[in-house]
């Protein structure tokens, strides 16, 4: 026995997802210079200050491949574009400046 089509199917609605840029380039590191001097001076202070602003142990800095991981996740956070390969080619030739990027951007979105 068939039953009447009482209604009709919806269409999925998809829940797009708003992209964002950073706050600061990576160059930008006189923007704050509180975070500029920590970064230039004890970066492994300012290391920790960004975990620990992300929501991760302070400790994170000190295991391998974990700043990557960690700037990875706030572009995922925040909807930044990027990738990881990009991620890793910052951190590499330009560490300091990336991770005063990540203090200023953590900074902006608290």
């Amino acid at each position: 026995m068939a039953y009447p089509v009482s209604q009709q199917p919806q269409a999925m609605q998809s829940y797009g997802t708003t992209s964002s840029q950073w706050n600061s380039d990576v160059m930008d590191c006189c923007e704050d210079m509180g975070i500029c001097l920590c970064g230039t001076f004890v970066p492994c202070i300012l290391g920790c200050r960004v975990a620990q602003d992300y929501g991760e142990c302070c400790c994170l800095p000190f295991l391998p491949g974990t700043m990557i991981a960690l700037r990875t996740g706030v572009r995922e956070r925040y909807h930044i574009p990027g990738s990881i390969c990009n991620d890793c080619v910052c951190l590499t030739f330009c560490g300091q400046c990336t991770l005063c990027q990540l203090a200023r951007e953590l900074k902006h979105r608290h």
